[in-house]
Order: C-alpha cells, then structure tokens, then sequence
C-alpha cells in the first residue's frame, strides 16, 4: 500500500436505540446533519454523513437503533439498519459505556458477527464521560465479550473526546479508492428530509414520553423564496386524537414552540431564513399500516 494514499469506503454506525450514533456523526461531520434527541428511535431511516479529507473519504451510514419490533414500522427500521451493515467496507458500533450490555445490545452482536465476514469492526465506547474511572474496564471488558476482535476506543460523543483517535482508527482499517461523493457534499438526503426529521427531532425534544414515537413529519410545500429564506409547510401526524391535543397544546401553544425550535434548527441547518407554518393531523394505526408507511416514505429494501 502506498504511503500517503487516498482511503475510502462506507462505514456503517450501528447500536441499539439512544447510544448516540446521530450524535457521533454530527460531531465527527463538525456539523449538524442528523436529528438528535434523549429519546430512542430518533433516527428512523439511513442517512449519509460524507467527511473529505486530504487523506480519504468516509462515508458514514447512519442508522436506526436495532431493537425489539413491536410494529411495521420497527420491522422496516431494523432491516435499514440491516442493510447498512451488508453494504458496509467496515463496521463502527456504539455502544453506551454508562451502562452494561442489555437484551437490544446481544441482539445487535449477534446481528453483527452474523453479517460481518471479514470486515474490520471498531468498538466505540461512548459516554465515557459519564462513566466511574472505577468500572470503565469491567464495562468495556462486558461489551468486548459481545463481539469477537473489535478494536475497543472510547469516546465521548458529546464532549468530542476520542474522536481524533477514532478517525485515524477508521482512515487506517479502511482501503484505498477514490472519493465516491464531490468533496463539498455532506450528506445525501435533501434539505426538505432533513427539515421534516428536525421538526420531529424538535417534537421529541418538548413532548412527553407517551407521544413521541406516534409522531411522522410530512413536508407539504417546501419554496425557495430567494438566496436568503424558504417557506416550509408541514403536517404531524399522530396516532391519537389525544395526542393531537397534546401537541397543539392550550391555545396552540406547544406546536408554536416546537415550530420555533424546529424553525432554529432549520435555519441554522440551511444558513437562511425560514418561515415554517405546522399543522396536526391524526392517521390512526400508521406504524402498522403498508401503504401509510410508503407514503411516509418508509420502503423495505428492494422497493415498497
């Protein structure tokens, strides 16, 4: 192998729901391209983050957290995350160091060696932040246990510690090639499907526990005005009349501050104004519904 030479390649960040995969990406990108919330199941589709280096390009694939179906719609993110693994050159998987191993993280080893082949597999251990220095070896030993020659690093997603580490780690197991996506691109979705994620992002962040994951974001109008706004009209859709309730709020008061919190996110997103105008609608049963779940855009793979 040459010195110096370009690296490329996919590399796929897997985990169990909330360990921080989104989090990761946005900090190693150095910019915000995925939602992020403290409740699981944010990310719900895989998504592109592209980082452009003097020394290589790594396509990051994030992806949903693998756990427990209970629906339709958990079926279709599971096999997202599923897919990102066999397209992989090699395997990043998150774990949350602040905890032992649980049910959804055997499952996803399991996944992980069954699929892997002969493919590097670095193991990051994130939070470390959070941890007592006292059990950080016993927890990391408790995950090393799931997965069979991982290279262990920890890291500290929120706090950006490791990462330089876990970037000359993944430059130094990927292959040479050349870059796969123009140097400036940073992600492959467009801005309208990172607008609805972040309204929804915006819905998790102020809501409570027993709403948020009923919530789908459909983007109906999306209008450049000019080279410094854009006009954004959205639906919410729940699963419950109650729920609609909730997320209006009295007087309309709690969709008006997920619309100005979405709003900022947005603009900070695009680099120009935005006005956003959020309507609620209910669509009962949508997780288990085939066809809601295409129009939602929620495909299996191979097509709808």
């Amino acid at each position: 192998m040459a010195e110096n030479a370009f690296k490329s390649g996919f590399v796929a960040v897997v985990g169990r729901p909330n360990v921080g995969k989104s989090t990761l990406m946005n900090a190693l990108l150095g910019q915000k391209v995925a939602a992020v919330s403290s409740k699981p199941q944010t990310t719900r589709r895989r998504q592109l983050g592209i980082l452009s280096e003097a020394r290589g390009q790594i396509v990051f694939t994030d992806t949903p957290g693998l756990h427990e179906e209970r629906n339709k719609l958990g079926e279709l993110m599971n096999d997202e995350a599923l897919a990102a693994l066999e397209d992989a050159d090699l395997i990043l998987m998150v774990v949350d160091l602040d905890t032992l191993p649980g049910g959804e993280d055997r499952l996803l080893a399991e996944r992980v060696s069954a699929s892997r082949g002969e493919r590097p597999l670095i193991l990051a251990l994130n939070k470390t932040d959070l941890v007592d220095p006292l059990l950080k070896a016993k927890r990391q030993d408790a995950y090393l246990e799931l997965v069979d020659a991982a290279q262990p690093l920890s890291i500290s997603a929120a706090q950006g510690a490791g990462l330089g580490d876990l970037l000359d780690a993944l430059f130094a197991a990927l292959p040479e090639g050349e870059a796969f996506f123009p140097e400036e691109q940073v992600t492959d979705l467009a801005e309208r499907q990172i607008a609805a994620d972040l309204i929804r992002e915006a819905a998790l962040n102020l809501l409570r526990d027993e709403v948020p994951h009923g919530i789908a974001v459909r983007i109906d109008e999306y209008i450049e005005r000019d080279e410094s706004g854009a006009k954004i009209e959205a639906t919410i859709f729940v699963e419950r009349e109650s729920h609609k309730g909730i997320v209006i709020g009295q007087a309309g008061q709690m969709v008006k501050e997920i619309g100005t919190a979405a709003r900022k996110e947005i603009e900070r997103m695009s680099g120009r104004k935005v006005f956003l105008r959020l309507r609620v609608k209910v669509r009962p049963g949508w997780r288990d519904n085939d066809a809601v779940l295409d129009r939602f855009g929620f495909q299996k793979r191979g097509g709808a």
